[in-house]
């Protein structure tokens, strides 16, 4: 019986001559460009109560084709302007299932330049990718192998704001399978002062990635302010320093994140975390910068896909559950929990740290959602919710 193996996508820096640079940003623009149209007309079907499906719009892509104004349609591979065209497909899908806010057209400044090619649009022989519309292969900085005998998939060339090229590939990876079962279960608690606070105790360093470069990030947005608006090669070069030590303080954050989920995941059979509404917790504006830096929408996602991997169980409990004034030794819940108080003792005796004893609490929780399957929807209005949210907020305030 053939097995399933868990698909993957493997990125690479790449550097591309002049002739495949000027045909991908093309590609980019005829991407971009379908993408808006189609949008446009399906947007226009919804005033007038229709729907409009793919196989609509790759009927119009072909009518677009065939006129003058959008005959330079042609000159690029056809098969990223389908698969935008499926991308429409999916996002208006998670639309009608409530799952997400209606498409937006594609910004030419701001929007993420990429392409996505299926297996018709590339070669990949040798451990070479050439694609579609052009002569010579990608010149690819192996960081690191693909898995023995693989082949891609889907191929997706993208540029970010810093002006660096970037090649995704999508593979299955036979390497990716369950590891042996544990008898470890942690609690985490999300934080600003710590990253993460174990229920073991251990705390696990915030490393302000944001804040090691402010300066100069700061810098470089005040150099981009005095240049002026418009298409100008010195408001370009301003712009793409600011990206690029953005750029940094995310390659940092993303390193970081990965190194901590995978050692979580291989050391413990169950993590329990707290169902965090980050967006509702950046509103706070003394605290939002610190919340984005942190990354705990990033911490969660990851932590989602490699326990799911890896054969580990993720257990989410309420986001009302109050963690922080809970004595973990005698259950007996505090009325009042101020910003200030990092230690406490309650009238069991018991002295606790603030966060070892909600990450504590939030291991039990965890272990009470498995047994009897409590807590396990997130509630998504509560009596006192504001106060608890301002709350939930001010207790990861460092």
């Amino acid at each position: 019986m053939a097995t399933n193996h868990v698909k993957r996508a493997f990125k690479y820096r790449f550097y591309p001559t002049d002739a495949q640079a000027a045909e991908l940003s093309r590609t980019f623009g005829c991407v971009r460009k379908v993408y808006n149209l189609a949008l446009a007309a399906r947007t226009q079907a919804w005033t007038r109560q229709e729907r409009v499906n793919y196989n609509a719009t790759s009927q119009m892509l072909t009518a677009w084709k065939k006129t003058e104004e959008l005959a330079y349609l042609n000159e690029v591979s056809s098969v990223p302007l389908q698969q935008t065209l499926r991308h429409l497909q999916v996002a208006f899908t998670h639309f009608f299932g409530k799952r997400a806010k209606y498409p937006r057209f594609k910004s030419r400044k701001k929007s993420r330049k990429s392409a996505e090619y299926t297996t018709s649009g590339f070669r990949f022989r040798d451990g070479r990718i050439t694609l579609a519309k052009m002569t010579e292969p990608l010149d690819i900085v192996w960081s690191r192998p693909l898995p023995e005998g693989a082949k891609p998939s889907t191929v997706t060339v993208s540029q970010d704001a810093a002006g660096r090229w970037f090649v995704s590939m999508v593979c299955e990876d036979p390497t990716v399978i369950p590891l042996p079962a544990a008898n470890t279960e942690i609690g985490i608690d999300a934080g600003l002062d710590h990253l993460v606070t174990l229920s073991t105790g251990e705390k696990i360093t915030n490393p302000r990635n944001e804040r090691k470069d402010r300066v100069r990030l700061a810098k470089a947005q005040r150099e981009l302010a005095r240049k002026a608006k418009g298409e100008g090669t010195n408001r370009a070069k301003a712009r793409r320093k600011v990206a690029r030590i953005h750029a940094r303080i995310t390659d940092r954050r993303r390193d970081g994140l990965h190194k901590l989920t995978t050692r979580l995941v291989r050391e413990n059979q169950t993590l329990v975390i707290e169902d965090l509404t980050v967006r509702n917790m950046v509103k706070n504006h003394s605290l939002a910068r610190a919340i984005s830096d942190a990354a705990w929408r990033e911490l969660r996602s990851m932590l989602e896909y490699k326990t799911a991997w890896y054969g580990r169980n993720l257990v989410v409990v309420d986001r009302w559950f109050p963690s922080s004034k809970l004595c973990s030794a005698c259950g007996t819940l505090q009325e009042k929990m101020p910003l200030n108080v990092r230690t406490w003792t309650c009238d069991c005796g018991t002295t606790h740290d603030r966060d070892v004893n909600a990450a504590r609490n939030i291991l039990a929780a965890g272990r009470a959602v498995t047994a009897c399957g409590a807590g396990v929807r997130p509630q998504r209005s509560s009596p006192g919710g504001q106060s608890a949210m301002k709350q939930e907020v001010s207790r990861r305030e460092p």
